[in-house]
């Protein structure tokens, strides 16, 4: 009985410093030194300890809230600027005081609540007796309130009552780049574009650790150059007006980097008044909406044939008759009655032309290279908005001829212009960003998908476009301009209706030497007198593509020339001597 309650030994260190402190045969200084030492340790110990404690409010003057955040309401959290590719802020975080209650340091709740619904009249009396009825440190009453109102409330000299100054999001260009840069909700949280992409690429995980203060954040730099997105979206609000269109949209990608320069989408909303964004009918329509995209996939069609090799510009196709195929029967808008070679195919947008070309290459060949230009799997970006491709279930020969022309296969406008960029920009795929990158970078990323030579022909057809064919009245002087009409029956009840099209035009600027491509979308525009009753892409989305390459090349640093040759010498002619 008396082993087991024996007193475990002390350790070794325990023992030596009770026998330097009381131990009879230790001499007296010994010992005082011993005790002034530990008196010092336990000092430093001390002083340590405050020390650290100074540093972390320092650093983290927040970390009050940041306690509140985790155990009460969530406060506003600081995000990083966002600006364009020149600097100009698109997006930052104002200072706004709101007001919070501490249940706990009421003296008189119905006081308190009389006061404040008197103050505030927009305050609900039922919730804000409910929140200061709780056993809560701290719940929020109003966030994001005047000065005016805070000096107001604060004169009542309410206990428990009190203001934080929190963070909130302000677009300064508004309604410019609505759909790109998303917006925040009430905690300052990213739920839609750019904002979005921001909380799942880090700014979250910083926010959690404590790391992601207003001092500590860099401003995130975008490819966009709010100069051309305001003459883009200037130049499309007037047409969609002009044309009296449902809808309207356009982007400006940069064919040698994939950088999305502009990119608008009206009706859009305005990020400062989150309310908007929730109407259907202001989706982004260039990522989120798949469209067939008409005429403008024949340049797919074409490259694939001349990137076969089998195939040349003066390979001839029968366009004497119209095309049947099963109980189907594919007509030309401009019948040409007679053999027509790959240049015509394009110029005069032959619909018969464009379907034996594919047919020439058979069913897969032609899904194929549509996945390789990556226009059968979803785009993914940084927007986190975005949608797959609709493609037939049951993929055979009446699919190939009519996706030979646009029709029966909807992808989204984004994942069009990726494809066309590749098509001019040497025959490299290059993912689309909204992020400012190098043409470095863009190699890095980019994939090989046509031969040089097959987009040197695509250019010089594109420019031939813009000489003789259905883009003419694009053709902005001095900027050698080519490009590629659209015009798309809309699906509606299951069935083309004829007089509700969906228009578009691809533009390359310039042709000979591409930098830039411009799209133009048109949803439903109305025949005008000056239009001569028609609504076909040429008469509406072609001239307004022109008045936006007018107002933005000089912008993009573009010069303008004169006097080029046609697209036959400079274009055809300088790849020829290249080989």
């Amino acid at each position: 009985m008396i082993g087991q309650n024996r007193l475990p030994p002390a350790l070794w260190s325990q023992r030596l410093i009770r026998n330097l402190l009381y131990g009879r045969n230790v001499d007296r200084a010994a010992k005082a030194r011993v005790r002034v030492g530990l008196v010092i340790i336990l000092f430093a110990l001390i002083y340590t300890v405050v020390a650290a404690r100074l540093v972390m409010f320092a650093a983290f003057p927040d970390d009050r809230g940041g306690r509140r955040t985790a155990s009460q309401d969530a406060i506003a959290t600081a995000r990083p600027d966002i600006i364009d590719r020149n600097g100009q802020v698109l997006a930052t975080d104002i200072k706004s005081p709101s007001l919070f209650g501490e249940p706990r340091r009421l003296i008189d709740r119905d006081e308190a609540v009389e006061l404040l619904t008197a103050t505030l009249p927009d305050l609900e009396t039922s919730e804000v007796r409910q929140r200061l009825g709780t056993r809560k440190g701290f719940v929020w009453l109003k966030r994001e309130i005047t000065p005016a109102q805070q000096k107001e409330i604060h004169s009542l000299g309410i206990p428990g009552i009190g203001f934080l100054r929190e963070n909130k999001r302000v677009y300064p260009s508004g309604r410019e780049v609505a759909h790109l840069i998303g917006l925040v909700n009430i905690d300052n949280q990213g739920i839609a574009g750019m904002e979005k992409w921001l909380d799942s690429n880090g700014l979250a995980d910083l926010h959690r650790a404590g790391f992601a203060t207003d001092r500590l954040q860099k401003p995130v730099e975008l490819s966009i150059d709010l100069r051309v997105e305001h003459a883009l979206r200037d130049e499309l609000l007037k047409a969609k007006d002009h044309y009296r269109a449902k809808a309207a949209s356009g982007i400006v990608s940069n064919v040698r980097t994939g950088e999305i320069v502009a990119m608008v989408s009206l009706p859009d909303f305005d990020p400062n008044n989150p309310k908007e964004a929730h109407d259907p009918d202001r989706i982004n329509r260039l990522t989120t909406g798949v469209y067939e995209m008409g005429s403008t996939f024949k340049a797919f069609t074409l490259a694939m044939a001349l990137d076969s090799g089998r195939y040349g510009l003066n390979s001839m196709w029968d366009a004497r008759a119209p095309l049947r195929y099963g109980r189907f029967t594919i007509h030309d808008d401009h019948s040409m009655g007679r053999f027509i070679n790959m240049k015509e195919v394009f110029t005069y947008s032959s619909n018969i032309g464009a379907a034996r070309i594919a047919l020439a290459q058979g069913v897969e060949a032609h899904k194929a290279f549509l996945r390789r230009m990556g226009q059968m799997d979803r785009l993914r970006t940084e927007l986190p908005e975005s949608a797959s491709p609709i493609l037939p279930r049951k993929w055979g020969e009446l699919n190939t001829v009519t996706i030979a022309f646009g029709h029966g296969m909807a992808v989204a406008p984004l994942q069009a212009v990726m494809g066309i960029d590749a098509l001019v920009n040497g025959g490299w795929l290059i993912p689309p960003t909204f992020l400012k990158r190098t043409e470095e970078e863009a190699m890095a990323v980019a994939r090989r998908v046509i031969k040089q030579e097959t987009s040197d022909k695509m250019r010089f057809l594109l420019r031939l476009n813009a000489e003789v064919g259905t883009a003419r009245k694009a053709d902005v002087k001095g900027y050698y301009v080519g490009g590629k009409t659209g015009t798309s029956e809309k699906v509606i009840n299951g069935r083309y209706a004829k007089k509700r099209v969906l228009n578009s035009f691809t533009a390359i600027l310039p042709a000979d030497n591409p930098r830039y491509q411009i799209l133009v979308m048109l949803d439903e525009p109305q025949p005008l007198k000056e239009t001569h009753g028609f609504i076909t892409s040429g008469w509406n989305a072609v001239p307004t593509g022109g008045k936006v390459i007018a107002r933005i090349a000089p912008l993009l640093g573009v010069q303008p020339r004169f006097d080029l040759p046609p697209s036959e010498r400079l274009i055809l002619a300088a790849s020829r001597a290249t080989q």
